[in-house]
């Protein structure tokens, strides 16, 4: 897993082996 910085309302995608296993929208910030 690789760290990146996150912002509220940020959209991502998490990827395994080139195929798209999760996504989402940054909806709060706890850290």
């Amino acid at each position: 897993i690789t760290p990146i910085a996150m912002e509220k309302e940020l959209r991502f995608a998490i990827r395994e082996g080139g195929r798209t296993v999760g996504a989402g929208v940054v909806t709060e910030v706890i850290q």
